[in-house]
């Protein structure tokens, strides 16, 4: 980047980490090999019962910014709070402990607020989705890459409301740790995973209008297959709209009123619940009464005029709110299709975007109870 080099200000990463021995080796060392060396690394042991507090050990013995803080399970939300409560740098980084960073990422973060000449809060980046599934890893950029373009640096969500529309990636970015403070920002304490980052997505994003984003990828951030978020799904087949639930609240008690950001909640919302109708059926218990909780805090205006929502689930939606039906067909999605397949071979390439068109046939009954 064509900005100051010197790019100061400490970085306290937390890692909150859970029995992932498998990949804590790999994911420490990407953090120690940073090209800005001005980490402090917290390093939370939730509980772990397998070799990961040896791990972690082991690279404290060899690093001196690393730290190891061993405790009792608590979940990740509680863990990543003692991590805030631990931390004293000027900026707060997460990252997840079976993932990675590639070198440059907090370099340029600090380097684009440098440039910026002006006070930031979250400098955010894309960043890589990785799929181990097959013989080999599979590296592809996020859903946002090249569709984030707000009119000025730095700026409000509501200019940029493309991060809230896909998966809420709260380590593909760095916060002042005075901001969090200053607006009180904490992570749920759910049991568990739980989801926590969900309300942290919009806690954060919501509550400030000096957000700076560079379009490139650094954080590589492992996906899960289809599969594997369907069986999450059968297991906790309400969790997710719980945690829609919560998102909600944050943007009513902050009295949240763009429309844009409202837009991006309820396609968050209707992707939830229509992964939730695919793993268990809408008249599985509980799903169908929970899904029509979700719809009923949506503006129904701002569910059927996005061009992103399918013609099944804007029809889902408007028979369960007693809507007339919208006859939106099947073919008037078409463009949408074409744009976004366009937009993935640019991004994704070409195998990759067949895949995903396929994986939308194949799907797109089920996840309206069809």
């Amino acid at each position: 980047m064509s900005a100051n080099p010197t790019c100061e200000g400490r970085v306290s990463v937390i890692v909150p980490v859970m029995n992932v021995e498998r990949y804590l080796d790999q994911c420490l060392t990407s953090i120690e090999n940073q090209t800005h060396r001005d980490l402090e690394i917290i390093c939370l042991n939730d509980g772990s019962t397998d070799g990961s507090l040896a791990i972690m050990q082991a690279h404290a013995a060899r690093d001196a910014r690393v730290r190891v803080i061993d405790k009792p399970n608590e979940g990740y939300g509680a863990t990543c709070n003692r991590g805030l409560d631990e931390a004293s740098g000027e900026w707060i980084s997460i990252v997840e402990p079976d993932d990675w960073v590639e070198p440059g990422m907090y370099h340029d973060l600090l380097a684009l607020v440098d440039s910026l000449g002006r006070r930031v809060d979250i400098a955010k980046s894309a960043y890589w989705r990785v799929y181990e599934d097959g013989k080999r890893p599979l590296k592809v950029k996020c859903a946002y890459y090249r569709r984030v373009k707000p009119p000025t640096q730095p700026f409000a969500i509501g200019q940029a409301a493309e991060l809230l529309s896909h998966h809420p990636s709260i380590w593909s970015a760095i916060y002042r740790r005075s901001f969090l403070e200053e607006k009180g920002i904490r992570f749920r304490e759910y049991p568990g995973a739980g989801w926590a980052d969900n309300p942290f997505l919009v806690e954060t994003l919501c509550q400030t209008d000096a957000i700076a984003y560079l379009d490139e990828p650094y954080y590589c951030y492992r996906e899960d297959t289809i599969e594997k978020g369907i069986a999450f799904a059968q297991r906790n087949p309400l969790l997710p709209l719980d945690r829609w639930h919560d998102m909600m609240d944050v943007l009513e008690q902050l009295g949240v009123t763009d429309r844009e950001v409202l837009r991006a909640q309820s396609l968050r919302g209707i992707t939830y619940c229509c992964t939730t109708i695919e793993a268990c059926g809408l008249d599985a218990d509980g799903v169908r009464e929970a899904v029509t909780g979700v719809f009923s805090r949506m503006d129904p205006e701002l569910v059927l005029s996005d061009r992103r929502i399918k013609p099944g689930e804007k029809r889902l939606f408007a028979q369960l709110m007693g809507l007339p039906d919208p006859h939106v067909s099947e073919i008037s999605y078409v463009p949408e299709l074409v744009r976004q397949g366009i937009h993935r071979m640019r991004t994704c390439g070409l195998s990759y975007t067949l895949a995903s068109v396929r994986q939308y046939l194949l799907h797109k009954s089920a996840r309206v109870g069809r």
